[in-house]
């Protein structure tokens, strides 16, 4: 099995494949599901030196869609639980967050917190496109600074 493992390893690490992980394994990551995608993107970078700009930049993207998709869903529930008791309903403990407006979007880098974040901002009907500017921005800086961390903590990891 560990031969498997490492095949698959070395098959994902392919750029013409390591960018398209990178992309799916950030979308994900920035959903509910509990999983973290800068171990992807660190090491496709790791392998890749060559493609640090288009791994930050695919990780950005991915990550921010799906963080465009967690506002979108948070959308989707308001609409069901207003349409359900026939009234319009506001998270009261959240009111700052509409304070703020899509400006809190820019922490939706945040670990654990940023992800429900979008969903709350969907729920909250904050304007979509300023919101996702605001992920865009976040998520850039979190993925440029850890994984540019990484790198200096980590530099002989990968090398031969």
């Amino acid at each position: 099995m560990e031969a498997w493992l490492l095949h698959l390893i070395d098959l994902l690490a392919l750029p013409q494949f390591g960018l398209s992980t990178v992309f799916v394994v950030s979308f994900i990551s920035a959903t509910l599901l509990p999983l973290g995608s800068e171990p992807a993107v660190f090491g496709l970078i790791k392998l890749n030196p060559h493609l640090f700009w288009p791994a930050i930049g695919v990780a950005t993207a991915g990550n921010t869609l799906g963080g465009a998709l967690s506002w979108w869903m948070g959308l989707g529930a308001h609409k069901v639980v207003d349409k359900a008791k026939g009234v319009h309903t506001e998270v009261r403990a959240l009111a700052w967050l509409k304070r703020f407006g899509a400006k809190a979007c820019l922490l939706s880098w945040l670990p654990v917190v940023g992800d429900p974040l979008c969903a709350v901002a969907g729920w909250l009907k904050l304007p979509f496109w300023p919101c996702v500017a605001y992920m865009a921005v976040g998520k850039f800086l979190r993925y440029l600074t850890m994984t540019s961390l990484l790198l200096q903590l980590w530099p002989g990891l990968f090398t031969h």
